[in-house]
């Protein structure tokens, strides 16, 4: 693979600066010729992108949900595709990819040359590769600090939604979809575009992230011990089935509450209802394993 690739790594992931040296020596190897730009601000990845444009055939991004969401305004202007790179802590657009964690293995797959045109999913004019949520995941976000992440992985995300779900309160919410409104008592509304989110968790069991549509849920509980034995079920998507569950699909959602309320686009809040959620179907090219 003769290309020039411009990589984009994401010091502050969970991974990005201990492993960087190992991933530009992959790739070299691979035959990539690279530019590499490390930055501690995903936000200056749109820019980083632009500057590059004329220079490279493809960018590759290593970090995680977050960093790769911050890098989707300058890959969908520039039209180039997206090597992903697993360095966060959820890895959730990897997964939902069959992107392994092994770092050879995920290099292997950019050099590899087989691309996937996926969707995105958009909501107040904010992109977004895996879910959009409030609710419970809203504040699960604001609790988990970089730290946590950092020192426990996967299992941090747990330890904090099990102290959210001990407070949570239900709250009044109308979601339109196709002119009808229905209202509803829920603590979360999640809207997905990929599978998983929120470390492996996923949106419905057979969603896909280029199946040209959105998967809604909303967990209807009175208390909280009721979600309890519903988290098994949400590592498979198979919590749609459950009575104080509702499952909808479409291409476009509005979803209006009595106050604003903090939408977490990819595991960063961005947002607030009301709100209108679409997909853009083949969005963004991403190499994927044969």
């Amino acid at each position: 693979m003769n290309e020039r690739a411009l990589l984009l790594i994401n010091h502050h992931s969970r991974q990005g600066k201990q492993r960087s040296d190992e991933v530009v020596a992959y790739l070299q190897n691979l035959g990539l010729e690279l530019f590499i730009e490390s930055t501690d601000e995903p936000h200056h990845m749109t820019e980083m992108i632009h500057q590059y444009k004329h220079r490279v055939d493809l960018v590759i991004v290593g970090g995680g949900d977050g960093t790769l969401n911050a890098a989707i305004e300058g890959l969908l202007e520039t039209k180039l595709p997206l090597g992903v790179l697993p360095l966060g802590t959820a890895n959730d657009l990897a997964r939902t990819l069959n992107i392994p964690n092994s770092l050879p293995a995920a290099c292997n797959a950019i050099a590899s040359g087989k691309i996937r045109y996926i969707d995105l999913g958009w909501v107040n004019g904010k992109h977004f590769f895996n879910v959009a949520s409030l609710g419970l995941s809203v504040k699960i976000t604001q609790r988990l600090t970089k730290q946590a992440k950092r020192r426990w992985g996967v299992l941090a995300y747990a330890a904090t939604a099990l102290k959210v779900i001990w407070e949570s309160r239900p709250f009044s919410a109308d979601i339109i979809l196709q002119g009808r409104t229905i209202s509803v008592k829920t603590v979360q509304i999640a809207v997905g575009n990929g599978r998983y989110y929120g470390g492996g968790m996923a949106v419905v069991f057979d969603a896909n992230i280029d199946d040209q549509r959105l998967d809604l849920y909303s967990l209807e509980m009175k208390h909280w011990w009721q979600i309890i034995p519903l988290l098994p079920a949400m590592r498979d998507g198979k919590h749609i089935h459950w009575r104080n569950v509702r499952a909808l699909e479409g291409q476009e959602f509005e979803v209006y509450t009595r106050k604003p309320r903090p939408i977490n686009t990819d595991g960063e809040i961005t947002t607030y209802t009301p709100a209108h959620f679409r997909v853009i179907p083949k969005a963004i090219a991403v190499f994927v394993p044969n």
